[in-house]
């Protein structure tokens, strides 16, 4: 029988994990010991198949682990999950009969770990387009030159997969490749010095000329928006699992908003703080919005289990996802803010700590004018020039 979210991640290693994640923030350090006890009881094997270790998850099981992790310590989520969406990518391929990825989960099987080097400065296309030069070898081999932002993990990755744009034989494509630690040209800038999500360590990585062979080259594609399966794969797999994390928040924010006036001492007029018609409207408000996430994100993590076919309107319903729950997380945080008191301003309360990274969600793709364009895409149809 599959094991549980509550048996893969029981409540005693939560609270550790909770116990720890203000010390993590407080010193802007790697949730390092976090990290290797989950790394030992295999949840980075969440989605290899039961032969190879693993849970043999589908989304909505890891959505489910996801939310129970974030709700204790969001970036220890957030950093594990960017391994996740990787074994997920592989996962949705091999579900629809692309053994592309395949090594991905043979690797993260045998203890590799995963992370993303897509994001760049100023390459709002991610997916579609790179400033990385992947020069093509006569080997086979490609040479990655460029720079890469917010790679998350950043002290522990094994495999870091990378993006980059060759321009070779007069025509430009798209080259998808792995990178192994320890290959020569690689260069962690420790910057990551930032308001929330601080224990990712989500530093700047340079590529100076990192040879990738060609065995570790997975996908060559054009520039611009394309129906490549692997495509599909990642948008489903990133914002699902991205929005899984902010909805985590969402749930520990809900608990706080309903705790905190529980606690509160009544006011001079002694009326409890729990019965003031403010208090109850805000909590009030916070739950009816956290309904709405929690179904949104249960439907999409089964239609995606199930294979369910929505066409080209699959993207519109993944971006509509990571919007709703990353505004959905910031509303349940100030409401919990809103009814906590003078406390939780506070840097030592949980909320000021939520408050802080809750803002992370607005930098993860797709943001908001990116996902109201795609949005109107599926329904509107291309948008035509004069």
């Amino acid at each position: 029988m599959r094991a549980t979210p509550e048996e893969i991640l029981p409540v005693e290693l939560l609270d550790r994990f909770r116990s720890r994640a203000a010390g993590y923030d407080a010193r802007n350090e790697f949730c390092r010991e976090d990290f290797e006890e989950l790394a030992a009881r295999g949840y980075l094997r969440l989605f290899c198949g039961e032969d190879d270790g693993g849970a043999a998850a589908g989304m909505a099981q890891a959505v489910a682990c996801q939310r129970r992790l974030a709700a204790a310590a969001p970036a220890t989520a957030l950093a594990v999950n960017m391994h996740l969406v990787w074994t997920a990518v592989a996962r949705l391929l091999e579900q629809g009969g692309d053994s592309s990825l395949r090594t991905v989960l043979t690797e993260a099987s045998a203890g590799e770990v995963f992370a993303f080097g897509l994001s760049e400065p100023g390459n709002e296309a991610v997916l579609f387009d790179a400033r990385t030069v992947a020069e093509h070898q006569p080997d086979g081999s490609y040479r990655f030159t460029g720079t890469k932002i917010f790679t998350s993990l950043s002290p522990v990755w094994t495999r870091l997969g990378v993006l980059g744009k060759s321009t070779g034989a007069g025509s430009e494509q798209l080259v998808q490749g792995f990178i192994t630690r320890g290959s020569a040209g690689i260069e962690t800038v420790e910057d990551w010095d930032t308001v929330g999500m601080r224990a990712t360590q989500s530093h700047t990585t340079r590529l100076n000329g990192v040879v990738i062979p060609s065995e570790w080259i997975f996908r060559h594609l054009p520039v611009g928006p394309n129906r490549d399966p692997f495509v599909f794969a990642v948008f489903a797999a990133f914002e699902t699992l991205i929005s899984a994390v902010y909805a985590g928040i969402a749930d520990r924010a809900l608990e706080l908003a309903v705790l905190a006036p529980l606690e509160r001492s009544a006011g001079m007029d002694g009326v409890p703080v729990a019965s003031r018609p403010g208090v109850r409207a805000a909590v009030a408000d916070a739950a009816m919005s956290w309904e709405s996430l929690d179904a949104h994100i249960r439907v999409v993590a089964a239609e995606l289990d199930d294979g369910v076919d929505h066409g080209d309107r699959w993207f519109a319903k993944l971006v509509s996802l990571k919007i709703h729950a990353t505004g959905a997380a910031r509303e349940l945080v100030d409401a919990a803010a809103s009814v906590s008191g003078g406390r939780g301003y506070f840097n030592a309360s949980e909320v000021s700590r939520l408050f802080r990274d809750v803002a992370a969600g607005a930098f993860h793709p797709s943001s908001l004018e990116s996902a109201r364009r795609t949005v109107a895409t599926a329904w509107l149809g291309p948008e035509q020039q004069e």
